[in-house]
């Protein structure tokens, strides 16, 4: 910045943000609400919560769910998180894209089909939810239902 000095900058205020998060108590509520909804469609699922910053909150794991779907969910979440958005939107994100369709699928832990959401309260990113081990649409579903269970608005 032109004109401007360190000691300007902090005589300015500040030099942090507040960061909301997703507390202890909603993430596992979250987790329950979506094994609920799995139970109810007969699949078994996967599921993972992480905080706004993308760190993994809560875990739940249904005996016989996939193995491979563990991580599938965490980086589900992680994905939702890290972006606000949910994962089903990169397919029409990467459509129009040729560089982002080949690069954002290679990306480590970027997940770019259905079943991880932000978790938004009163318009604010607190984290995000991944289900993993129905169809894309069913884990969205149970993602969906955890957010309804949480009493905040869907994505």
């Amino acid at each position: 910045m032109a004109g401007s000095s360190p000691s300007s900058a902090s005589s300015q205020g500040s030099h942090s943000v507040e960061q909301r998060v997703i507390s202890a108590e909603a993430a596992n509520a979250a987790v329950l609400a979506a094994v609920v909804r799995a139970g109810e469609l007969g699949i078994r699922i996967n599921v993972a919560v992480t905080d706004s910053g993308g760190t993994l909150a809560a875990f739940l794991r249904m005996p016989g769910a996939f193995l491979h779907s563990v991580d599938i969910a965490i980086d589900k979440a992680y994905t939702a998180a890290g972006f606000g958005f949910a994962t089903s939107q990169w397919a029409g994100i990467l459509k129009g894209d040729e560089a982002l369709r080949l690069g954002m699928p290679q990306r480590a832990r970027n997940v770019v089909f259905g079943g991880g959401l932000p978790l938004r309260e009163g318009g604010a990113l607190i984290g995000g939810i991944g289900v993993s081990g129905g169809s894309a649409e069913q884990d969205e579903d149970c993602a969906r239902a955890a957010i309804a269970a949480l009493g905040l608005a869907g994505d």
